[in-house]
């Protein structure tokens, strides 16, 4: 079974107090996927969830180092490379993504993944054996 690659926005969910369905979804979406390992994520997910979690959210050092160490280093399973760049570039040109969003794709392909759990992508769009879920979409 491949990991379920998971996007940034999950992530944030988790601390989304004025949402309270979709903050419930993603707690159990990350829960699942760390005590399952079944998810997976990139060094971009890390870096773009710790600058909302201590600059947007303004978390203290050490809760910001608890949410690495509980939750995004147990699911990181991918870092930068050239070959990564170059696959994300071919993405951003094929499908005219975002360069962020080619990233995210690129990386869910990298690491295996055939679903890239996302609410800010296209819902059952296909890029190869790979799909994007929004995992909200029951809430909309």
């Amino acid at each position: 079974m491949s990991a379920d690659f998971i996007d940034t926005n999950v992530f944030v969910y988790l601390f989304d107090e004025t949402d309270p369905q979709k903050r419930g979804i993603a707690a159990e979406t990350v829960k699942q996927a760390i005590e399952r390992g079944t998810g997976a994520i990139s060094y971009q997910v890390a870096q773009e969830a710790l600058n909302v979690l201590t600059s947007k959210l303004n978390a203290a050092p050490t809760e910001a180092q608890r949410f690495l160490d509980d939750v995004l280093s147990p699911l990181w399973r991918l870092g930068p490379s050239p070959e990564l760049f170059e696959r994300a570039l071919e993405i951003r040109a094929r499908y005219a993504f975002g360069w962020y969003d080619a990233l995210i794709v690129a990386s869910a392909i990298a690491c295996g993944s055939e679903r890239l759990l996302s609410e800010d992508l296209q819902h059952g769009q296909r890029i190869g054996r790979l799909q994007i879920v929004n995992p909200f979409a029951t809430t909309h």
